[in-house]
């Protein structure tokens, strides 16, 4: 990056500064264009309805990258430079809101389109104090004491504008087509009659430049974890696009004995881990599958719930240990993995056995650990000790089999 070079004593000149804020921007430009290219790409902007919901959408804060002249107009002191070119980036701070309205007539829809541009202009204009050569006590207000204003910025900004289409019979209306120099972001639907716009009426434009991903050279790139051990709704946040999920199933529940023979344990629940693409502001359904319930005596015990992370994983429970008057009783089967790049099945419960001597049944261990153990009436049987994990079996004696250990989701964003 350059740097300017001033020395004690000097006057200081209003290019060192202008110079400075030029230098600066010149080099993020360049980062920019070295991690994104010279294409338009857009982060952040969501598009959301209104809380309470009304016919007001808002985008919200964001930036936009377009790759363009240094400088088309002179910066103060410095020269125009319309011949060097770099990636610049505008921002919002803040959240813009457009109103839209639905079609008079019956049976028809309309499509708004919300475009974006960058936008760079010079603003805050103020009189500003100048020396007078003749009386430095008594300044000059404005140059040559003219009293004029002055920019004393020169911003750069998301620039954004709503753009309605023709209203047509519902289904066949067209979206608007987007200006020239500028990039659609979202496409929202109207109906006749319609008095609320809601995340359904909202949708990307097929050409968004949104960003696809964060900087790989950032990875593992994930700074923040949620816990779930109970199911819920994941909103994604702001300027998260990358999502690395975990889902484990229930762990089954171990068998109960009416004494005469051993209950075997339950099985833990199936594993899936992976990394997905994900859009900020959208809600996406966590779903935590429940350990199975302690088989009664002389019944089996209770298979786990299937977790889930939308549509992207999802993994079932294990099956819950078995009571049979048999010489001896299954353990319960594992849950399996579906989804992402790292799947499984959880550990199978063991037998009970039921020869020489009685022995009841240990729960599965899970991706996260081991199961609870078998045990004696006097010592209930032992729940699944680790997310998922299976419960151990009874024996020596009639009572209830342990519960099998609740599923777990776990997000890194």
């Amino acid at each position: 990056m350059d740097r300017q070079i001033v020395y004690p004593a000097s006057i200081p000149l209003d290019t060192d500064f202008l110079s400075l804020n030029r230098n600066t921007m010149a080099a993020i430009g360049n980062a920019l264009q070295a991690a994104l290219g010279t294409s338009t790409v857009a982060d952040g902007l969501i598009c959301q309805p209104t809380t309470p919901a009304s016919l007001t959408v808002t985008v919200g804060a964001g930036s936009i990258t377009q790759f363009g002249a240094l400088d088309t107009l002179s910066y103060g002191s410095l020269p125009a430079d319309a011949s060097d070119q770099i990636v610049k980036m505008g921002i919002n701070l803040a959240g813009t809101s457009f109103a839209v309205t639905p079609p008079a007539t019956s049976g028809q829809s309309i499509i708004y389109l919300i475009e974006a541009s960058f936008s760079e202009s010079d603003t805050t204009p103020v009189v500003l104090p100048y020396v007078n050569a003749a009386d430095p006590s008594q300044p000059y207000s404005g140059p040559a004491n003219s009293g004029t204003a002055q920019n004393t910025q020169r911003i750069q900004r998301v620039q954004l504008q709503l753009k309605a289409g023709a209203a047509a019979n519902t289904g066949t209306q067209l979206a608007p087509a987007v200006d020239s120099g500028w990039s659609g972001l979202y496409l929202i639907t109207v109906n006749n009659g319609q008095s609320t716009i809601t995340a359904a009426n909202i949708a990307t434009h097929p050409a968004a430049p949104f960003v696809a991903f964060k900087l790989p050279v950032l990875t593992p790139g994930f700074s923040r974890r949620a816990t779930f051990a109970a199911s819920t709704s994941f909103t994604v946040p702001l300027g998260v696009r990358l999502i690395r999920a975990t889902v484990v199933g229930g762990g089954g529940a171990g068998g109960g004995t009416d004494g005469t023979y051993a209950a075997a344990g339950g099985g833990a629940g199936g594993f899936a881990s992976g990394t997905f693409s994900v859009t900020p502001g959208v809600a996406i359904a966590v779903t935590v599958g429940s350990g199975g319930i302690g088989g009664a005596a002389g019944v089996s015990g209770g298979n786990g719930g299937a977790s889930s992370f939308g549509t992207f994983l999802s993994a079932t429970g294990g099956q819950g240990g078995q009571f049979q008057d048999t010489g001896s009783t299954p353990g319960g089967s594992g849950g399996q993995g579906s989804g992402g790049d790292f799947v499984g099945y959880g550990g199978c419960g063991s037998d009970g056995q039921n020869s020489t001597t009685v022995i009841g049944g240990q729960g599965g261990a899970s991706l996260y650990g081991g199961g609870g153990r078998a045990s004696t009436p006097s010592n209930p049987a032992i729940n699944g000790q680790a997310p998922g994990s299976g419960a151990g079996g009874i024996y020596n004696g009639a009572g209830n089999g342990g519960q099998g250990a609740g599923g777990v989701v776990i997000l890194e964003y």
